[in-house]
């Protein structure tokens, strides 16, 4: 990010006078976005000889090969590249250190992760600043060598924590504060702090986010500036955000590659250049969770409104009722649940808009009275995106003729989704959590008339309807999360032989069986992700998984058990999916003391997660697990030892333990046979040499 302070380490580093001791010719060069690797070459000969009208019509190959001669008839060299953007500059500026004898060296500062990663394989992140660390900074900026007035800390800490940890943004506040000396001042620059960072950083563009905003492809920066229909600190599912970005027509398709994979490259791209903060990753090491930063958030919010992206509603500083804007150029809007009730109060209508956000970081819903859900069905007749998860949601009649809808995602008392719903051909997401007491969600609308529908979630499993004929075309579905066993038939699976995500909850029993529903799965050809969760607490009888298992799922990549109760020796069916790159085994998906896997089982297995599990002996290498790469076990207190056989396995990088104590040794004997291997262990040893 912007601000970090990437510049001013270098140029400590620059200045730092024992790297006189090790080089004798230390450069410093600025890059920019608008480079030409003539002028950068002229600079870096320009250290070297004061003659430089000499050499100003040499093309760049003759530069490079002067710039040579002059290095190699002197001892090492430091360059110092600040503020890279393209690679080329990198790879331009190696030409001149043909053969690095010496140990010549550059250094080097960048926005973008994917060149920090193509100059050096591990570069140095730079870290936020934490609250302390951030308050000190400030005291220091304001006050200098004073310190901050009792009456004013608990102001100063406030402002520190929403600067976010950026030291510019640090600075640029802390400029607005000197000579402010009441807590009044105070108090108005705390409700402030992300319009002084926006003010600021507009009067310098160098400075502010915009330079990395201009090198977005204009597809990226659009979906950039959306990010910003959610609130200030909300942690984004990746998976949301991805089809709302598609359900909003934000992604234009490509050959080869599907909309989904488009819109996670579009993700990717933005967390790599710093312009989304990555908060989680999912096991196969895709994005789970993400945020803006509070001054990226200021930043996608102006720009958006001026580009009418969007439009959000609030309230006045008077506290006037918030009202859509007159200009019908607007089609979408976001709304915090405190303001809706007061917004319905209007009776708003508005043909224009087509998508209506209301998100909420609590956890409490916003309650709505069916006459307020009448109004805001009607308000918006030709809306494409309704997100309103934070509301207590009630469908109407009116809600039925919402049938440009492309994606919805709502809560509420929802025991059925009942036939009307399928009229809603352009539906191609739909997320619905109920807090319903039923174990089931019974869907009555054709869900397979419903051609566009390519996402189904929902929070407890749902009953599906049998398709009316299994011939004409197939269902776009590629997830279904979560379905009961029994609507796994195998006319319904044929319909949906497209999913890529498959979640299954409820009683497994029958389901596992060989003529059970789990042999209707072979009608899945493209099945990615799948996990069987079983509800019963109490098995009388043990279940296995059928020996037909793996030819019934080859093509799985990530499989989740939960609950399962299969004997540690069926452990040994799932060796054989060759294409297996992730197991999650939880809450006893196997049962018994130990596990001895077969040689030459689980190939491409990267990533193993073991969960609430009986499992005291285990017994492992390289031979069973050859590319595995990370290792969680979670409440493995039986757990002896993690196999040392895991430290020859070349891929092996991180383990990490919570409450799983006894077999902290045998991890940490591992940790010591690799290096740069990342071990965690939870909670921490009270012996702080031993904390991870």
């Amino acid at each position: 990010m912007p601000g970090l302070g990437k510049t001013i380490l270098a140029r400590k580093i620059y200045n730092d006078p024992k790297l006189s001791y090790e080089f004798v010719n230390i450069l410093w060069v600025y890059v920019g976005t608008e480079y030409k690797i003539k002028d950068i070459y002229l600079r870096i000969l320009k250290f070297f000889t004061k003659r430089i009208e000499d050499h100003l019509n040499d093309d760049v190959d003759t530069l490079a090969k002067v710039i040579s001669a002059f290095i190699s008839n002197r001892g090492r060299c430091l360059i110092i590249l600040d503020d890279v953007w393209v690679a080329e500059v990198i790879d331009d500026v190696k030409k001149v250190f043909p053969e690095n004898k010496k140990g010549h060296q550059i250094v080097m500062t960048t926005r973008d992760r994917y060149l920090a990663t193509y100059a050096n394989t591990e570069p140095h992140d730079l870290k936020f600043l934490n609250g302390k660390e951030s308050f000190e900074l400030l005291e220091k900026r304001v006050f200098s060598k004073g310190g901050c007035p009792d009456e004013l800390v608990n102001f100063g800490k406030k402002i520190a924590v929403r600067c976010g940890g950026v030291p510019l943004n640090l600075m640029v506040i802390a400029g607005a504060l000197r000579g402010c000396s009441t807590t009044n001042d105070w108090q108005i620059v705390e409700r402030n702090v992300a319009q002084h960072h926006y003010s600021n950083y507009n009067r310098d563009s160098g400075v502010f986010v915009e330079m990395s905003y201009d090198r977005l492809p204009q597809e990226v920066q659009t979906c950039f500036l959306y990010c910003g229909i959610f609130p200030r600190d909300f942690d984004i599912p990746a998976w949301k955000l991805i089809r709302m970005w598609i359900a909003e027509g934000l992604i234009k398709p490509q050959q080869s590659y599907t909309l989904e994979e488009i819109a996670e490259h579009h993700l990717n791209d933005l967390v790599n250049r710093n312009l989304v903060i990555l908060l989680q990753k999912r096991s196969d090491g895709q994005i789970k969770t993400c945020r803006l930063h509070g001054m990226l958030h200021e930043f996608c919010r102006r720009k958006a409104a001026n580009k009418w992206l969007f439009q959000e509603i609030c309230t006045t500083v008077d506290n006037a009722v918030p009202s859509i804007q007159d200009s019908d150029t607007c089609r979408r809007l976001c709304i915090q649940p405190s303001t809706l009730n007061d917004f319905l109060s209007t009776k708003p209508s508005a043909e224009h808009v087509r998508s209506f956000y209301c998100f909420s970081s609590k956890q409490k819903q916003t309650e709505l009275s069916r006459n307020e859900i009448k109004l805001l069905h009607k308000a918006f007749p030709l809306i494409r995106v309704l997100d309103v998860e934070s509301l207590k949601f009630l469908f109407s009649k009116d809600f039925n003729q919402l049938f440009h809808l492309r994606y919805i995602a709502i809560s509420g008392y929802i025991k059925a989704l009942h036939p009307p719903l399928g009229d809603f051909w352009n539906l191609q997401t739909l997320i619905l959590n109920t807090s319903t007491s039923e174990p089931t969600l019974d869907v009555k609308a054709d869900i397979w008339n419903m051609l566009q529908l390519r996402h189904l979630h929902t929070n407890i499993p749902a009953k599906l309807p049998a398709p009316a004929t299994t011939t004409g075309k197939t269902s776009c579905l590629q997830t279904l999360s979560m379905v009961a066993p029994e609507s796994c038939k195998k006319n319904v699976l044929a319909k949906a032989c497209l999913l890529k995500k498959l979640s299954i909850r409820g009683q497994m029993a029958s389901f596992l069986e060989p003529k059970g529903g789990i042999s209707n799965l072979e009608e899945l050809k493209c099945l990615e992700h799948l996990k069987l969760l079983n509800d019963v607490l109490y098995i009388n009888k043990a279940i296995h998984l059928p020996p037909a298992f793996f030819r019934l799922v080859r093509t799985v990549k990530k499989l989740t058990l939960v609950n399962t109760r299969f004997s540690w020796s069926d452990a040994n069916k799932l060796a054989q999916l060759e294409h297996l790159e992730v197991l999650k085994l939880k809450e006893n998906a196997f049962i018994g003391d130990s596990w001895m896997p077969e040689i030459g089982g689980f190939s491409a297995l990267q990533m193993l997660w073991i969960e609430r599990s009986d499992l005291e002996s285990w017994m492992a290498s390289s031979l069973n697990f050859p590319i595995l790469r990370h290792l969680v076990l979670i409440s493995c207190d039986k757990l002896k030892a993690v196999p040392l056989g895991l430290a020859d396995i070349h891929n092996f990088q991180e383990m990490r333990l919570d409450n799983s104590k006894e077999a902290v040794k045998s991890a940490k004997e591992i940790e010591s046979k690799k290096p740069k291997f990342k071990l965690t262990i939870f909670p921490p040893e009270t012996d702080s040499k031993d904390t991870q």
